[in-house]
């Protein structure tokens, strides 16, 4: 049932599942898609390959037959504290039909991490991945890794990273302090401030665009079209697409978001 509507209610205007069909299903179908996809690739997965320490910083990195052009890094969502990377994989199917190697790590989630933390592991992850795979490093991810990828594009990092395209991003943190999930996710006034991409300038040499659902939640339209507006970069709507399907291009080579996401390389 949705939550009773409020003009001011920050837990509703966050609370995705709430407003799309049949949303109970869609994690068990990416893992589902996710499995098989891995099983395809056989010896082109490399499954689990550690980039630090802890027990979640793990990534798994797919290879593309032939050349390769580069790598894509994907970072997965669910608000900083549910799923993991095992979810995701056949969403490298469109990247890795052009050329490019595709990686996709978990990382810490809240309560253990804060987001701060969080960033500098994907920051990690992302040094990892480029002493391994030669090219240009492109880095995008949904929702909360919107979030975590548009970090990565952040003048305050200094990372081979050349273009980096977050999906339905959360790029002002301030309104979820208000949510009843910032009970877990602890997030304060200087953690928003640091953390929040829209307060953060864009690191020169970096591209960027912003995509997003055209049918998702206003306040995630919002959350894109403000980082749009502050780092001056496009940001795509896309027409009947919500906050679950709207990652589902990436596994079209021939879709408008691979070919946004692999833009000018």
């Amino acid at each position: 049932m949705r939550p009773a509507y409020s003009a001011h209610d920050p837990d509703r205007d966050y609370a995705n599942g709430d407003f799309i069909p049949g949303a109970a299903d869609y994690p068990p179908r990416w893992e589902a898609d996710a499995a098989r996809f891995r099983a395809a690739l056989g010896a082109r997965a490399g499954i689990g390959l550690p980039y630090g320490p802890g027990a979640r910083q793990v990534l798994d990195l797919f290879h593309p037959q032939g050349e390769v052009r580069g790598t894509v890094v994907f970072v997965h969502g669910g608000y900083w504290k549910a799923f993991d990377r095992s979810l995701w994989s056949h969403l490298a199917a469109g990247p890795l039909a052009r050329g490019f190697a595709v990686a996709m790590p978990s990382y810490t989630l809240a309560p253990e991490a804060r987001i701060g933390a969080m960033t500098a592991e994907i920051a990690e992850a992302c040094r990892m991945v480029a002493s391994r795979v030669a090219g240009p490093m492109v880095v995008t991810g949904h929702s909360a890794g919107g979030h975590l990828s548009a970090r990565m594009g952040c003048a305050d990092l200094d990372l081979p990273v050349v273009r980096v395209v977050p999906i339905s991003p959360l790029t002002e943190l301030e309104p979820l302090r208000a949510t009843a999930m910032n009970g877990v996710l602890q997030i304060d006034e200087a953690e928003a401030a640091a953390e929040s991409p829209a307060r953060l300038a864009l690191r020169a040499g970096v591209s960027a665009h912003v995509w997003v659902g055209a049918e998702e939640r206003p306040a995630f339209l919002w959350q894109a079209r403000v980082l749009s507006e502050e780092w001056a970069c496009p940001w795509t709507a896309q027409p009947g697409k919500h906050h679950f399907n709207v990652i589902d291009d990436l596994a079209d080579p021939q879709s408008a978001l691979c070919d946004t996401l692999l833009q000018g390389l």
